[in-house]
């Protein structure tokens, strides 16, 4: 972490607007684009950014300086997309076949598919395939943004496609 960011994140925990509206400014593209991969959704990823940098003006203060301050954002942004999923209640059982296409882009479709079935997996699976997939991290970094082992998003990552070959063949023995 720079000084830079370090004197503006401190400016900004002790009350300082202009540090904090710097701070924003300068995160506002990761969160938006990190949203908007995790949510799938456009609207709900302004949605998504909007609440995380309202949580961000709360809980800014809770930053220690312990780890990357990106790495502290995504995990803010993971609990606030967490949150709206939940509470739009996207997070339904549908089978792959019934989702409807509706004049979509077919890999639009395709990838809402795949993240229903992630979902259906338990919680940890669409964090781990949006940062490495999605955000183009290495599971490491995954990982210590999730606050797990490595090789916990090398699993999870594993079993998604597992599923997803299962799907596409059924009953054909990996």
């Amino acid at each position: 972490m720079t000084q830079d960011l370090q004197e503006i994140i401190g400016r900004a925990q002790r009350g300082d607007r202009d540090a904090f509206s710097r701070l924003v400014e300068d995160h506002y593209a990761l969160i938006f684009r990190f949203a908007c991969r995790y949510c799938g959704d456009r609207q709900d990823a302004e949605d998504v950014t909007q609440q995380a940098c309202v949580k961000l003006a709360r809980t800014l203060v809770q930053f220690r300086f312990e780890s990357a301050f990106s790495t502290w954002l995504y995990r803010l942004v993971i609990n606030c997309a967490r949150d709206w999923l939940k509470s739009q209640h996207r997070r339904e059982s549908v089978e792959l076949d019934d989702m409807p296409v509706s004049g979509k882009h077919e890999s639009t479709v395709l990838l809402q598919q795949v993240m229903v079935l992630v979902d259906t997996m338990g919680e940890g699976f669409r964090d781990s395939v949006v940062l490495v997939l999605g955000m183009g991290m290495t599971h490491a970094e995954a990982a210590a943004i999730l606050e797990v082992k490595e090789s916990t998003v090398s699993w999870r990552l594993h079993e998604i496609r597992k599923r997803l070959n299962d799907q596409v063949q059924p009953g054909v023995d990996q």
